[in-house]
């Protein structure tokens, strides 16, 4: 029977997960796989005598350099969370011969090419299935289960919290803030819930996708243009579902040409199609992929042991893995598939929804209008949505398909207006 050794390191939320299942599974592994999981240690700076009660005969340390110096284990799992302190567990766990399993989505799009050149170096793998969709196999199913397809687009909504956010927001009529403080009363949001909110989770997950499935490597903080969800409105959500709308916070990335695209930001997609019934903390991908077609991936994107689910698949199948050394990155290598470009965000081309807060004055429409017209913005529909002379009133628009570039102009313009009231809000739209 194989066996393999493993160091955890991080016992918080996810790796107490993690910990669980190996303890409480290990004789269904066996039996299922013939392979054995032995967890021999276990580090964080402060667990509670109830969790080591739970762990029975596994040893505790403070000090993760007893794990990463420990000749006997040889899988590490980073479980810590954060960047610099696990980019050096994950490194040096390399260097010292160990293979590694992680849910780091912040190193494996920050450091991820160095690691896996590391990795290839001395023979070694690196699993990290739940740095996207927790549980969810998507990271298997690019690199084994559809590893013979080109991929032209992604269209992820990989950030719970936010989905959770939008969908409150949408069905209930709560606030932006009403939403982000129920998120966080259920354990759905973080404390300061900045980094999702602002769409910075969703980009480091989306450059782990687009370096799998195009062969790219992005910067997450230069390549990749990133808005969040803080300026969408429960008046947003209204108007949008009027039109047969919805809005989401997706994950983008096309390739065409030889460049791709990607970003993040909130996106209008018809209320028909089936991303827009991904809600609450479900996340889900749409890949299309040029043999098999569109696939779609859904499941719960948060959770103790929805993320520890992904964990324990890849011990399983790190260990079930007839020759680790011989697959140093799972499915793929460290260097580009294919040079492509990235086509700036300037350049990118799709139809918009507009509000603008107006005074109610004759002659403000025309100007708007001959503002958008200027700029080359043929406008689709436009509404009203209030008539109170001389007060501040939305009007809604929604244009056909425009340059970004362009609409950046218009919005300029738009602004200086005296009879504009506030910050323009624009939501590009996908069809889907």
């Amino acid at each position: 029977m194989k066996k393999i050794t493993i160091g955890l390191i991080g016992l918080g939320t996810v790796g107490a997960g993690v910990a669980k299942l190996i303890k409480s599974r290990r004789v269904y592994v066996r039996s299922k796989f013939g392979v054995d999981l032995e967890l021999k240690t276990v580090c964080d700076l402060k667990v509670s005598a109830q969790v080591l009660k739970s762990l029975g005969k596994v040893k505790y340390t403070k000090d993760f350099n007893d794990i990463l110096n420990d000749n006997e284990i040889n899988v590490v799992v980073e479980l810590i969370g954060g960047l610099n302190v696990a980019h050096t567990i994950i490194r040096t766990a390399l260097q010292n011969g160990k293979h590694v399993v992680t849910a780091n989505k912040a190193v494996i799009s920050n450091f991820g090419r160095d690691l896996f050149r590391l990795a290839h170096e001395k023979q070694r793998s690196i699993y990290f299935e739940s740095a996207v969709l927790a549980g969810v196999p998507i990271i298997k199913t690019l690199t084994e289960g559809i590893a013979g397809n080109q991929c032209s687009a992604i269209y992820g909504i990989v950030n719970g919290t936010c989905n959770y956010i939008l969908t409150e927001m949408s069905q209930r009529g709560l606030s932006f803030a009403e939403a982000v403080r129920l998120a966080q009363e259920k354990g759905y949001a973080e404390s300061d819930p900045t980094l999702d909110i602002n769409g910075m989770d969703s980009a480091h997950k989306l450059a782990i996708l687009v370096s799998l499935a195009m062969g790219k490597f992005v910067n997450v903080k230069q390549d990749i243009h990133t808005e969040g969800i803080t300026h969408v409105s429960a008046e947003d959500l209204k108007y949008v579902d009027e039109m047969g709308l919805a809005i989401k916070l997706l994950a983008i990335a096309k390739k065409k040409d030889g460049a791709v695209e990607v970003r993040v930001h909130p996106t209008l997609i018809s209320r028909e199609h089936p991303l827009a019934s991904v809600n609450n903390v479900y996340n889900a991908v749409l890949l299309e992929a040029d043999a098999l077609g569109d696939v779609l991936l859904v499941g719960k994107g948060a959770g103790q042991m929805t993320a520890a689910s992904g964990v324990f698949s890849d011990l399983i199948n790190l260990a079930l893995d007839n020759d680790p050394t011989d697959r140093t990155w799972i499915g793929d290598s460290s260097e580009e598939i294919e040079k492509l470009d990235l086509k700036p965000v300037e350049e990118i081309e799709t139809e918009f929804y507009i509000r603008l807060m107006v005074i109610d004055r004759p002659g403000v429409l025309s100007r708007i209008t001959g503002i958008l017209g200027e700029c080359g913005i043929s406008i689709a529909s436009v509404t009203q949505k209030a008539v109170n002379k001389n007060s501040v009133v939305p009007l809604v628009m929604l244009t056909h398909t425009a340059c970004e570039a362009s609409v950046r102009k218009a919005l300029e313009k738009i602004s200086a207006l005296k009879e504009v009231k506030a910050r323009p809000v624009a939501i590009r739209v996908e069809r889907l």
